[in-house]
């Protein structure tokens, strides 16, 4: 598994130095049958306390994932309510 961290600063500079969390997108690969495809997941961490929360495979689209990432940044989504906004997502 693969893990790609969202540079938050040059993505949303309107957050400035407040982002309490830092926010990844997990990419892994999901075989099916003879096919591989990749399988994207979100990550959460705070930078406070260095809590983690990690929900794997959501989805096989990037635009679905990047859509994911950024509900989640813009209102920043802590480890522990991560599992729950990804379900009301989905």
């Amino acid at each position: 598994m693969r893990e790609l961290k969202l540079d938050l600063f040059s993505l949303y500079p309107e957050l400035g130095d407040q982002g309490a969390y830092d926010y990844s997108i997990l990419v892994d690969q999901v075989e099916a049958g003879a096919f591989a495809c990749e399988s994207y997941g979100a990550a959460v961490t705070s930078r406070r306390t260095g809590e983690r929360a990690v929900v794997p495979n959501i989805t096989v689209s990037i635009p679905r994932i990047d859509e994911l990432m950024d509900l989640l940044v813009r209102n920043q989504v802590s480890p522990t309510h991560l599992r729950d906004v990804v379900d009301d997502w989905l």
